[in-house]
């Protein structure tokens, strides 16, 4: 790791409050540059990057509406609207709270995640940080706050530089290439030790904790999980953590791939969703009564999951790739039973006392932005709540058996999103409409590309 920084000179700022706190650390540190930058609707990282003289100015910035309007092949979509023809402004503001160090940065450099508004100082709509703090904000009117824990999986792979090329596992300490069916190895996981390593020392440096790494059942295909928090807090920490381990992997000669299928015959990437509700003035978890028994409040949040869950689809599974997860035999759920301590359901009520009573939503794949991801999931338990939504009863047995009751493909999730009135309310309208566009464009231009499953099946037979 020569080539960055040292650790102790890469330690992020904690606690900053205010411009003056953040040009002190800045001065001391001798920062040279800073990242500004927002999460799009792939979640992908967009912004400016500025030396930090200019920075320390404060002086607004800004960004054209029209990173909202790309696929996520880049390609620009037609909007019937006005601030797409003139292609307006949006200020960014900045997070204090989300500033943190850039550690494989040569010089350095922070990184800051920013809001956006616009000119008139309202909120945009379909900026992905703000459709998540729209739905916290419908739980607050009630009381509430809600409390989520992601466990964000992904594969490492060989460097692959030709598309058309199936990817491989990377060759390990060993020598060897992993062939996976290794879950829960310690031995697996040390195979990559040198790309784990990168990954905590980036962790530690931007002042993200790691509660576990696990080595999953696919080939190389790792877990890692993060301690349980505010939805915001923790949206931002997958955003940061994706670039994190792209770039451990770099470091390492290979990949990290978010896909939610990246291989042939190899299990797909979720980012499991632990959800619970707690009272915002007390702190005690919503869902538990005082006999610690779960209440009406926990299964009509059960129940908006499971009747609402199907019309976000295209944000929890927002790529033609993500349905190639949700398939029979394929260890990812394709219904949305739930059951306690049962990993087969799509709604999972983890083994746990009533202080930590919560719903895990297994249908989320590691390819979503995770502002969207996490907003819809907490929207379907809030509506759930709302209209008082009961769930079916508790699944007994193996739901993979089950009927397959999601959404099999792109279009019939975003033809659901465009029926549900209450969704587009909770969620923004100005977001819905926008995104389902975005989404329909991609699917177009994924129909225009020939699969080597129909070069092979099909060239010579049909």
């Amino acid at each position: 790791m020569s080539e960055a920084q040292p650790v102790a000179l890469r330690a992020s700022p904690h606690g900053l409050k205010t411009n003056e706190e953040l040009l002190e650390w800045m001065n001391v540190r001798h920062i040279d540059e800073v990242e500004c930058v927002i999460a799009d609707f792939a979640g992908v990282a967009r912004g400016k990057a500025m030396p930090s003289g200019k920075f320390k100015d404060f002086k607004p910035t800004f960004l054209p509406i029209s990173i909202f309007f790309q696929s996520i092949t880049g390609d620009y979509v037609d909007l019937e609207r006005e601030d797409y023809l003139t292609e307006v402004d949006l200020k960014l503001v900045p997070d204090l709270s989300t500033v943190r160090a850039v550690p494989w940065a040569n010089d350095p450099t922070l990184q800051v995640i920013h809001d956006l508004y616009n000119l008139d100082g309202t909120p945009v709509e379909c900026a992905p940080r703000n459709v998540l703090k729209r739905v916290v904000r419908h739980f607050a009117e009630m009381g509430l706050k809600p409390i989520v824990a992601p466990e964000l999986e992904f594969y490492l792979t060989k460097r692959n530089t030709d598309p058309d090329d199936p990817l491989e596992p990377p060759v390990g300490r060993s020598g060897r290439q992993s062939v996976g069916r290794q879950a829960f190895s310690i031995a697996a996981v040390d195979e990559y030790d040198r790309v784990i390593e990168d990954i905590y020392d980036f962790a530690e440096a931007q002042g993200l904790e790691i509660d576990t790494v696990i080595q999953e059942g696919g080939a190389a295909q790792i877990e890692i999980n993060l301690i349980h928090g505010d939805p915001l807090d923790l949206a931002d920490q997958i955003f940061v953590f994706k670039r994190l381990i792209r770039e451990a992997a770099f470091r390492q000669n290979c990949y990290a791939t978010f896909m939610a299928k990246p291989m042939d015959n190899q299990p797909g990437s979720a980012m499991h969703i632990h959800q619970s509700l707690v009272d915002a003035e007390t702190g005690k978890n919503a869902f538990s009564n005082e006999n610690g028994e779960a209440n009406e409040l926990f299964y009509h949040f059960l129940g908006g999951q499971q009747l609402y869950m199907p019309d976000v689809m295209s944000m929890i599974a927002p790529y033609v790739n993500s349905y190639r997860r949700l398939v029979p035999d394929a260890s990812a759920p394709i219904n949305l039973e739930w059951a306690e301590n049962n990993r087969s359901v799509g709604l999972r009520v983890p083994n746990s006392g009533p202080e930590a009573r919560r719903v895990e939503n297994r249908v989320v794949g590691a390819d979503v932005n995770p502002y969207l991801a996490i907003a819809a999931s907490l929207a379907c338990g809030y509506l759930g709540i709302i209209n008082k939504v009961k769930p079916r009863a508790a699944f007994v047995g193996e739901a993979y058996t089950a009927p397959h009751e999601l959404p099999r493909s792109i279009n019939s999730s975003l033809l659901r999103l465009e029926k549900n009135e209450a969704l587009h309310q909770v969620l923004g309208p100005d977001f819905v409409s926008v995104y389902s566009t975005i989404k329909y464009h991609e699917f177009e231009e994924f129909m225009r590309v020939c699969t080597p499953w129909e070069r092979e099946h099909l060239l010579l037979t049909v």
